[in-house]
């Protein structure tokens, strides 16, 4: 009978476990310094993980939430179709076919696997998607009106783009022939490329170092101790079942909003967050694949768990998502899956849900990444041109503060918006404003954070997309605090022309204008029972009006600074003081 090799000693697993982090992040180093386009290298609109042989997350470098998780079904799905023993060492695959990968077909992902002597078929496998500028599909920019897929880019299931360490001319000259930007859109390719191979590179040295059966035991327990940390963060929850209902403006084909149900059921040390309430798939393009569901859905409990530890498998075993084919959160061939926005908006759905019994919880941020994107020629480069912008939100108020001002949306966990100076140099806009937005924040015991106005002029002729699918609906509040107004682009503003838009792509001719405004985050308490003080400091700031401190919060702030109680306020104290 054989002996059990006993466990590593803790020191050697942490130092181990580090080593491997490590490669991760000299992987997103090398993507981030080598990227053509600043979607990728300013934003950081990108994913990166690696799996052991059992496709088990191993670790993962800072990215957009969705694809991090996404890239966990993607590489099941990736492999389950080219199968291993078709994957030879120097081998590079890649998927965007939006039912695998869960994403859009822009969000391309490189998967390669990494071979080591003493192992059979691949010890390890590494992945890298992120966003390109374009790729065939229908229109230039962002399609918002698809019906099925095929009209939405080239698609790939998991093609073999390098064999044995040579790039297969034939896969990327068809990506060059059907990208508007194949200058860009190549460069993005080679710059993950070299990703890859960076992290396959530090992978060996940390095999070299320790040994591949060492490293290999050494994750195995941190996966494990990960699964054990989150069943004990799950258990310390209440049980119980609570359920949550938002909505998504509309697909862009008819204008009815989308109804998003949730519900969340904790037992013991497992969760189940189950979207099957929700609408059926519908025709445009917001519906969102299964792999991007489980994306928000991982992000969202890990947030709930274990949020200060790097990520690894064992962090989401005590989770189950549900959603059955064909519905909303569940897209199946050849349902639209290009403008994924609503798994943004669903994000903080799981919160919304969760907030009815955790009260440290925060009512809602601004809900969306309501950005935009520019697309034309460039009179000064002669050059066609692509740019987008993620705009940032207030942040939902919680129990103990205000929420954050003009922050990127929660599930977009390390993405940037696109500087100024960048959006002028590459594209063919002028910027006149960009502000914070007085009384945006949804009032509150808590404030919450506010949001962003942005003003741009045209220099040429050129199209603007308004990104946002939350400007039909308000981001919710709690506990009597206020909701904030929803995001909204005006196009044309000051003129007869003026429309108000949410999701929505047009012309602009040269000189014409639109104004970008973002949502502030939902209120968390009573306005009333704010502190006098923190009105007047907001007032100071510009943050909140003196009408609206006023009629608010019951604080009529005066020049000098000073203030006092409205007979609201006044009478909300007496009550307090008549209670005891």
């Amino acid at each position: 009978m054989s002996t059990p090799t006993p466990p590593l000693d803790g020191a050697t697993v942490e130092v181990i476990r580090n080593y491997v982090v490590s490669v991760a992040e000299q992987m997103r180093r090398t993507l981030v310094r080598s990227a053509f386009n600043p979607v990728i290298y300013d934003v950081l609109d990108f994913g990166i993980s690696l799996y052991d042989s059992r496709l088990q997350l191993m670790a993962e470098a800072a990215g957009i939430t969705h694809f991090l998780g996404a890239n966990d079904h993607a590489v099941v799905k990736l492999v389950e179709y080219v199968g291993v023993e078709n994957m030879g060492p120097g081998d590079v695959f890649i998927m965007n076919y939006p039912y695998w990968s869960g994403a859009h077909a822009y969000d391309a992902m490189l998967c390669a696997p990494v071979h080591r002597d003493d192992h059979d078929g691949p010890a390890a496998f590494l992945a890298v998607r992120a966003h390109w500028m374009d790729l065939g599909a229908k229109e230039p920019g962002y399609v918002l009106d698809s019906t099925d897929m095929h009209q939405e880019g080239l698609i790939f299931p998991g093609t073999r783009i390098v064999a044995a360490g040579e790039t297969v001319r034939d896969i990327v000259e068809l990506i060059r022939f059907n990208s508007r930007l194949p200058e860009a859109t190549i460069g993005d390719f080679h710059a993950q490329l070299a990703a890859l191979r960076t992290g396959e590179a530090r992978l060996r040295q940390v095999w070299d170092k320790f040994g591949g059966d060492r490293v290999e035991r050494a994750i195995d327990q941190v996966i494990e101790h990960g699964e054990r940390m989150a069943r004990r963060a799950v258990a310390a929850l209440p049980d119980g079942t609570w359920t949550a209902v938002d909505y998504v403006d509309d697909d862009y084909v008819t204008d009815d909003l989308i109804r998003m149900e949730v519900r969340v059921t904790i037992d013991g040390e497992e969760m189940t967050v189950d979207f099957n309430g929700s609408d059926g798939a519908v025709a445009g393009p917001v519906n969102l694949p299964i792999g991007s569901t489980l994306g928000l859905a991982k992000a969202a409990f890990k947030g709930l768990t274990t949020s200060t530890e790097p990520t690894n498998a064992g962090h989401f075993r005590p989770l189950r998502v549900e959603a059955d084919p064909g519905n909303f959160f569940h897209a199946v061939y050849p349902a639209a899956t290009f403008t994924q926005w609503s798994a943004i908006v669903a994000f903080e759905l799981i919160y919304k849900a969760l907030s009815q019994v955790l009260d440290s919880l925060p009512a809602s941020s601004g809900g969306d990444e309501p950005g935009f994107m520019a697309l034309g020629r460039d009179p000064r480069t002669g050059r066609d041109y692509v740019v987008s912008n993620n705009e940032g939100i207030g942040g939902g108020a919680p129990r103990d503060h205000d929420g954050g001002t003009a922050q990127q949306h929660p599930s977009q966990t390390t993405v940037r918006n696109t500087p100024v100076e960048v959006l002028e140099h590459r594209a063919a806009l002028f910027h006149e404003r960009l502000e914070l937005i007085p009384d945006s924040g949804g009032a509150g015991r808590r404030r919450g954070g506010l949001g962003v106005e942005r003003q741009v002029r045209f220099t040429a002729d050129g199209e603007v997309l308004s990104m946002k699918k939350k400007s039909k609906t308000r981001p919710w509040a709690l506990h009597g605090g206020h909701e904030p107004e929803p995001s909204e682009m005006v196009l044309w503003p000051d003129t007869d022309r003026a429309k108000r838009v949410g999701m929505y792509r047009t012309a602009m001719a040269a000189g014409e204008r639109f104004v970008n405004r973002t949502a502030g985050g939902g209120g968390y308490g009573d306005p009333l029972d704010r502190d006098p003080a923190a009105v007047v400091a907001d007032v100071s700031d510009g943050y909140v009006s003196v009408d609206a401190a006023r009629e608010l919060y019951g604080v009529v702030v005066a020049d000098d600074g000073t203030w006092h109680p409205t007979p609201a306020r006044s009478a909300r104290q007496a009550a307090r003081d008549a209670a005891g």
